[in-house]
Formats: structure tokens, C-alpha cells, sequence
């Protein structure tokens, strides 16, 4: 990009040229990608999020999982009250300290993963990805989400 290219683009309130936009417009198609997948699995997107969390950590606390998917305890506790009513998990308080909460996997929640393994591979397939493609903007995301964290002073 030149100078002048630059310069332009910084001051474009275009709504095409916003990189918020097309970051918002990939969200949202890719949570649409997996919407019918995910209703096979008896899950939202947001509770699939959760899921794969405790998948990968196993037992966890509510402070936990809600820094491993960079969410408030006020946005993770509904998603958990919810998965628990469906049987996937439960929650307890630490006998060690009252103030935490437990979560665990049930048996029926750790069935689901072996439904939910195929998953990602064919939303993958379904929007022609292939590995390289996927890592490469995964890294560039997770920079694009870092330095967005530091000049939000986070």
C-alpha cells in the first residue's frame, strides 16, 4: 500500500473498507456455516464454544472457562446454567473455596465430543479451506486480536 493509499484508507468511513465490517460479515456466516451442524449436536454456537473448553481442559472453573474463551462471568454462567438443564454438565461449589464453582462433564457431555469431532472438518470442507489457508488466518486473527487488546489498554 502506498503512502497515498494509506492515507486515504484512514480516513474512509466506507462501510466495505472497515476491517470491523468484514470481521463482523465472517462472523456472522461462519457461525451461520455451523448453525445446521451444530443443531445436530443439540447445541448453539456460543454452548459448542464451551464445550470444546471443557473437552480440552476437563474440569474446570467458572473463572476458568470464562478466561479461556475471553468472556465475563456474567456472559458464561447462562451458557452453563443452560448445559447443565440439557444434562451435558455440572456445577458445584469448591469444597476448598466456596466463592468457586466446579465444572464437569457428564457422561452424556463427554458423548457428545465423539459426535462433535467431525465437525470442524466439515465446515472446512464446506467453505473449500485447506489447512494452510485455515492456519494462516487463524494466526493473523489471533495477532489482529492481540493488538486490539493492547490499544483497548487490555
Amino acid at each position: 500500500m502506498t503512502n497515498q493509499e494509506d492515507a486515504a484508507w484512514r480516513g474512509s468511513l466506507l462501510l466495505d473498507e472497515q476491517l470491523c465490517f468484514a470481521l463482523y460479515a465472517a462472523q456472522r456466516a461462519v457461525t451461520a456455516a455451523y448453525r445446521p451442524l451444530l443443531d445436530e449436536l443439540g447445541l448453539t454456537y456460543p454452548q459448542y464454544l464451551v464445550m470444546m473448553a471443557l473437552w480440552e481442559r476437563g474440569e474446570s472453573t467458572v473463572k476458568e472457562l470464562a478466561g479461556a474463551l475471553r468472556l465475563d462471568y456474567g456472559t458464561v454462567s447462562p451458557l452453563l446454567k443452560r448445559l447443565e438443564a440439557a444434562g451435558l454438565l455440572s456445577r458445584e461449589r469448591s469444597a476448598r473455596d466456596e466463592r468457586s464453582v466446579q465444572v464437569t462433564l457428564t457422561g452424556r457431555g463427554e458423548q457428545l465430543r465423539e459426535r462433535a469431532v467431525t465437525v470442524p472438518g466439515t465446515l472446512f470442507a464446506a467453505t473449500g479451506l485447506h489447512g494452510g489457508e485455515v492456519a494462516r488466518l487463524r494466526e493473523e486473527l489471533w495477532r489482529l486480536a492481540e493488538r486490539a487488546a493492547e490499544a483497548a489498554g487490555r
